[in-house]
């Protein structure tokens, strides 16, 4: 009797963020058109998910200059593996300490989320059907590729 694969391997819990599955990393450009995504386990931290973007990212955006990102990308270690990387600077923007209870609209972030909150519109994003990873992240560009046929032909 052959045993199945599980797929535990693929999948975590992240207890700070209550995700339980996987995480999504889009590198968006101005207009939120994803210039980069990946997708794995819930459990990797966001700065080390986020060196695999950078990884994707080799090569492709040679006069990219500067990536903006929330405080869960800070550490010195992860602005040094973009800069080896791909040359260009990571900047954080956090949100301001005066007012924590509030919801304010922080420059530039916002973009990723719209990116993210387009995404939403896709019923079969919403849930993590996906076997694997790489499903996922074809379906992440299929819908972006909609999105982007959908706003120049309308």
């Amino acid at each position: 009797m052959q045993e199945k694969e599980s797929d535990e391997g693929c999948r975590g819990i992240d207890g700070n963020k209550k995700i339980k599955g996987r995480k999504q990393h889009l590198v968006v450009d101005i207009l939120g058109i994803p210039l980069a995504v990946v997708v794995h386990e819930a459990n990797i931290h966001d700065s080390v998910g986020a060196v695999q973007v950078f990884e994707n990212m080799r090569y492709k955006f040679p006069k990219l200059a500067k990536i903006i990102a929330d405080g869960g990308y800070r550490g010195e270690q992860l602005s040094k593996t973009l800069k080896a990387t791909l040359g260009c600077d990571l900047e954080i923007v956090l949100r301001p300490d005066e007012c924590p209870s509030k919801f304010q609209v922080l420059p530039k972030r916002w973009i990723v989320e719209r990116s993210f909150a387009w995404l939403e519109n896709f019923r079969r994003l919403t849930i993590d059907y996906e076997f694997y990873s790489e499903s996922s992240v074809a379906m992440i560009q299929l819908a972006f590729c909609f999105l982007i046929l959908n706003k120049i032909f309308h």
